[in-house]
């Protein structure tokens, strides 16, 4: 079956369908930040209560971006697809400014939260996350990447198409598509001579979190304490994040969606796809943050089987050891159990993981099985 008889789905376009959520909250080029995050001195697009749940429709930049033409309508429907959203439209042909200095992640918000402080953390509920289109992109772009100056092997100048692939400008994005197949839905992707390939979805919002207590520009590529793009494919449907609360309101955003990652994301991007997303904001006083999160005051994902703290740094090495600190002070602070404890146990049972590696700091998270610690809640 040829993606262009599957592509024939309604889009989920602005304001169109199911809203879960209290507030809903679209991309509107006016309103969005292309390449950038808020920072402390952002002014709000949106005033949530404590707990409020809010839908946001995020937006891929795969087919926005220059090197893509950006012309969403035209670039997609190369590949057979027929639905294109009407916000990523209107950002492409919107004034924003997006070049080779920007980021390339469509960032929407900032949410201000109602009783936020600094010394708190910010509780991200994922309740619901809804395929906008039935399809996405694979990039690997300009020398980034895992084989950064390895791939992309093919460098034409003239935009060429392959199929299912894109060559333009030193960049191939690999176009995949949403299929039921066995009774679920898989992603799709051309493997040549007349063949696809599977793989499972999972999706998930790459990048979410607060603002930092700065006024200078912040980049939307590099995560750190704030969250941002931290790109743990774990954050699904069911996850909790917990982000660290620098000024008043929090002030959260979200963007870069994507329907599947491996860990280490190594051609550059995931399976970059819009989705519509519905989270619940909750505030965690600072005087409870220890009995939630021990001694951690770094971005954690928490799902119904793990604790997930993260550590983040340009060098991998570090990375790696800011996540054992990180699961140590997590143990050790919540659960009071000795720090050369806490190691040995990891040792023996956390999972360390791969992140990402293209995102200029890389990313490393620990998987600490909950039912280890049953008896100690």
């Amino acid at each position: 079956m040829s993606a262009a008889t599957i592509l024939r789905s309604t889009a989920l376009q602005p304001g169109k369908g199911s809203v879960l959520g209290r507030h809903y909250l679209p991309s509107r080029a006016e309103e969005v930040r292309w390449g950038w995050l808020p920072n402390a001195d952002a002014t709000p697009v949106l005033r949530v209560a404590d707990g409020a749940t809010v839908t946001i429709d995020t937006l891929s930049h795969e087919g926005l971006l220059a090197d893509q033409g950006r012309d969403p309508a035209r670039y997609v429907r190369q590949f057979g697809a027929v639905d294109v959203l009407d916000d990523a439209v209107e950002v492409a042909a919107s004034d924003l400014a997006n070049g080779p200095e920007d980021g390339p992640h469509v960032v929407t918000g900032p949410i201000a939260v109602m009783g936020a402080r600094p010394g708190d953390m910010l509780r991200v509920d994922v309740l619901d996350l809804a395929y906008r289109v039935p399809y996405g992109f694979v990039s690997n772009r300009h020398g980034y990447g895992a084989l950064a100056g390895e791939y992309p092997q093919d460098l034409r100048s003239t935009p060429t198409r392959h199929v299912d692939r894109m060559i333009t400008d030193g960049s191939v994005s690999h176009f995949a598509w949403v299929e039921r197949r066995s009774g679920r839905e898989v992603g799709v992707m051309d493997a040549g001579r007349g063949r696809t390939v599977q793989f499972a979805l999972a999706p998930f919002l790459g990048l979410m979190g607060v603002a930092p207590a700065t006024s200078d520009a912040v980049p939307s590529v590099p995560p750190g304490d704030h969250g941002g793009n931290i790109d743990i494919k774990h954050a699904g449907v069911g996850a909790t994040l917990y982000l660290p609360v620098a000024v008043d309101g929090a002030l959260f955003y979200t963007g870069d969606p994507h329907f599947a990652q491996g860990n280490g994301e190594v051609a550059l991007t995931a399976l970059e796809a819009s989705l519509r997303a519905t989270l619940r904001l909750s505030v965690v006083p600072a005087a409870q943050v220890r009995g939630v999160l021990g001694g951690v005051r770094t971005p954690v994902v928490e799902t119904a089987t793990h604790w997930i703290p993260t550590g983040m740094d340009a060098d991998l090495d570090e990375a790696m050891r800011q996540a054992v600190r990180h699961a140590v002070a997590f143990l050790h602070g919540r659960f009071g159990v000795p720090r050369s404890v806490a190691l040995a146990y990891l040792s023996a049972a956390g999972d360390f993981e791969v992140s990402q590696v293209v995102d200029a700091v890389k990313g490393v998270h620990c998987l600490i099985p909950k039912a280890d610690w049953a008896a100690w809640a």
